[in-house]
């Protein structure tokens, strides 16, 4: 939304900026040409009277064009000329109704299609300004007339210029802000999830890979456990063993000492026999 409003300001100050641009040029070719604003061969006209209504009517712009070729002028044309209304030279549009050859000179008999009568004077082809080209803006006209006053331009024009070129140097400004910002990283929601997943099987892995070393050195211990258990059992063996052989040997001592001590008294017992 804020975009398409950045955007749609961009459009309109752009133009106002030509629109402004065009009414100046207007306005100062006007003041160069007799009062004829001209912009590449083509005159707006502000329509002062109702003479050629219903074609056009005071308050219309139309569009005029220089004329290049005076015979392409035909009648029931509409032509933009200099004439004399209560002793002022003033522009008038009017259609042609006849043209007239006079030993090679052409002029030009106009009526207003409002008027009843034809025009008083007959133009030559040297009051002709130009030739309407059936193009008409309704009431445009008196926005031009308020525009060529120092007023109407002051406010339609210097104003909205100035409008203009402060909005453009704010526009700047905060470029340049914007330029001196550390860039946003942006949040990518897939990326984070991915690089979520490849943490928990990373993590998932160096469990699995604990567990398993833990199982080999629980493994490794209860071998050597029971190495030693069975060396302990051997030895225990040995010792039982040698306690057996040990009894045996002290048994056989002791029968041997047991026919030894009765042998001697045996011994002892004849000798006192014979001596009695």
């Amino acid at each position: 939304m804020k975009k398409a409003l950045s955007i749609f300001a961009n459009v309109l100050a752009w133009i106002v900026l030509i629109f402004a641009l065009l009414i100046t040029i207007m306005v100062f070719s006007s003041s160069k040409n007799n009062g004829v604003a001209n912009l590449f061969g083509f005159m707006p006209m502000a329509v002062e009277s109702d003479s050629m209504k219903p074609t056009f009517k005071e308050g219309d712009l139309i569009i005029c064009k220089e004329i290049d070729d005076f015979s392409s002028i035909k009648e029931n044309d509409v032509i933009t000329f200099w004439t004399t209304i209560q002793g002022q030279r003033v522009k008038n549009t009017h259609r042609i109704v006849e043209v007239l050859d006079e030993d090679g000179v052409v002029k030009y008999v106009t009526k207003g299609d409002n008027n009843p009568v034809q025009d008083d004077d007959v133009i030559s082809q040297g009051a002709v300004i130009g030739k309407w080209t059936d193009v008409k803006l309704p009431l445009i006209g008196k926005l031009m007339d308020f525009l060529r006053t120092k007023t109407g331009f002051f406010i339609c024009i210097v104003i909205p210029m100035a409008i203009f070129f402060l909005f453009e140097l704010y526009k700047f400004i905060v470029t340049i802000i914007e330029a001196k910002r550390p860039e946003p990283v942006e949040v990518d929601e897939e990326e984070i999830k991915r690089r979520a997943i490849e943490e928990y099987l990373a993590a998932q892995k160096q469990t699995e890979g604990a567990a398993e070393k833990a199982a080999d050195k629980a493994e490794a211990v209860a071998e050597k456990v029971t190495d030693k258990i069975e060396t302990a059992a051997g030895e225990a063996k040995k010792l039982e063993n040698a306690a057996e052989a040990l009894v045996n040997t002290v048994g056989e001592n002791i029968s041997e000492a047991k026919e030894t001590a009765a042998e001697a008294a045996e011994a002892i017992a004849e000798t006192a026999d014979k001596a009695e």
